[in-house]
């Protein structure tokens, strides 16, 4: 009986964390702050306000990146420029980009409903966090 709570534990920490799974990859889709990005001296920027958000859409493993401006009115202007990628399971989940000038990768560290940061191919890694459109109220 004593191995209930301990199992019941467990299974709430395990439900709570940001692992990455197939089923979690349909998370990033939508507006995304950068919050920090953490370089390979372990040192920090913070970014307490940007004037630019990704939008990510993904579906089937496929999707595309693209920046654009927040309005006050709760609005985005955007141009048509968008960086496509394939996410390849590879013991972890990369994200594979490539334009007519070079090609890359972000493995993706974590994912939750607010939350997510990748690492680059130079180990700087980007957390992002959910974008809340401004409000005048």
């Amino acid at each position: 009986m004593k191995k209930v709570p301990i199992i019941l534990f467990i299974s709430l920490l395990y439900s709570c964390s940001n692992k990455v799974s197939k089923q979690s990859i349909d998370t990033l889709n939508g507006y995304w702050q950068i919050e920090s990005v953490i370089f390979t001296d372990g040192t920090k920027k913070e970014y307490a306000l940007s004037n630019s958000v990704d939008y990510i859409k993904v579906e089937h493993l496929k999707g595309y990146r693209k920046k654009v401006q927040p309005k006050f009115d709760g609005t985005f202007e955007t141009s048509n420029d968008a960086e496509p990628f394939v996410i390849i399971e590879n013991n972890v989940y990369e994200m594979h980009y490539k334009n007519d000038l070079s090609a890359w990768k972000e493995t993706i560290k974590s994912i939750s409903k607010n939350n997510f940061s990748v690492i680059n191919e130079e180990n700087v890694t980007y957390n992002y966090k959910r974008f809340e459109p401004f409000s005048l109220k």
